[in-house]
């Protein structure tokens, strides 16, 4: 595995963590059991997220594993097709690729069913396998909360974080799925060793209360974060918006007017702009912005990879709701 790719040039995004195929179904309202039909679609939010930035004309790769079979092979061509390096993507022989089911009740209903069993074999990703070289050069690297559930992932992921050595922009995303963890405490352990190496920690109200203890309000949360070593901190409030910390200060971005289809893509949708107004240099307000729109034009769709949105079209989402007030 090349640190950078071909041309000689690093990597502007190397995310870290979970993928998948997720199955969502055409019938929406109804429950798994009434669902006649299904589409399928690459999942797992660091890989989504690598696929949100790489429709910014961001250069991306995901570090994760698949199983040896027809859905492992699906999820190194829907890459390609996106525009992802599926380089740093191994294969663990004795583990399936991990499916996720969903039932769709919008606008706030959004049920997962994971079968990641025995084992994701994005969990299985050893320490010795890493390229450190792209690690390190890459000008974000992102890893996820759910990274740290299980060895060797829990291993491999602190070591790419201290590999960085807060470099560049090194992003956590809280990422809090209880299903994958014995406790909210467990979890709270495991990012506070992960918080010291990152420089921009993202989640909403529940992931932050999960990683930085309970607080009351998400400014507070959002100073916790800062006080664990962060230097942007990001709160989001789904229809009540984002919040953001950093060194200039304290900033609110409101929620962008949405339809909803389906809620589970925005997050990373969310992510992708983050990094891509990270990697522009653009003051955190700018980014807030622009990331809720991001995350608005994917919550009105079906899919969440097929969805992710170009910068054209995040902009022309913003001017409607420009020209809406």
């Amino acid at each position: 595995m090349a640190a950078t790719q071909a041309d000689g040039e690093a990597y502007d995004l190397v995310t870290m963590g979970r993928v998948g195929v997720d199955v969502y179904p055409h019938q929406i309202g109804v429950g798994l059991e009434d669902v006649e039909s299904f589409g399928k679609f690459l999942g797992g939010s660091p890989t989504n997220v690598a696929v949100a930035a790489a429709r910014y004309g961001r250069r991306t790769a995901v570090i994760t594993k698949t199983g040896a079979d027809p859905f492992g092979r699906f999820v190194r061509k829907a890459l390609r097709g996106y525009g992802v390096d599926d380089a740093f993507v191994g294969t663990s022989e004795a583990l399936p690729t991990p499916v996720t089911f969903c039932e769709i009740f919008p606008p706030d209903d959004f049920p997962l069913y994971f079968y990641r069993l025995p084992k994701a074999p994005d969990l299985d990703i050893d320490p010795a396998e890493l390229d450190f070289d792209a690690i390190r050069a890459a000008k974000v690297f992102w890893a996820t909360v759910t990274g740290l559930c299980q060895e060797p992932s829990r291993s491999a992921t602190l070591a790419a974080l201290e590999a960085r050595g807060k470099a560049g922009v090194t992003v956590l995303d809280l990422d809090y799925r209880p299903m994958f963890w014995d406790s909210a405490e467990d979890a709270r352990e495991q990012v506070r060793r992960a918080l010291p190496h990152v420089t921009v920690a993202v989640g909403n109200r529940e992931e932050c209360e999960v990683a930085v203890g309970a607080r009351d309000t998400p400014a507070e949360a959002a100073r916790a974060l800062r006080e664990a070593g962060v230097a942007l901190a990001v709160v989001k409030q789904g229809p009540k918006g984002v919040l953001a910390l950093d060194d200039t200060g304290q900033v609110e971005a409101p929620p962008v007017p949405v339809d909803v289809v389906n809620g589970l893509g925005a997050g990373d949708a969310f992510g992708g702009a983050l990094v891509h107004g990270l990697l522009a240099g653009w003051e955190a307000e700018r980014i807030m912005r622009f990331a809720n729109a991001a995350g608005a034009h994917v919550a009105g769709a079906l899919a969440c990879s097929d969805a992710m949105p170009t910068e054209s079209e995040v902009e022309l989402k913003l001017t409607e709701v420009a020209n809406a007030r």
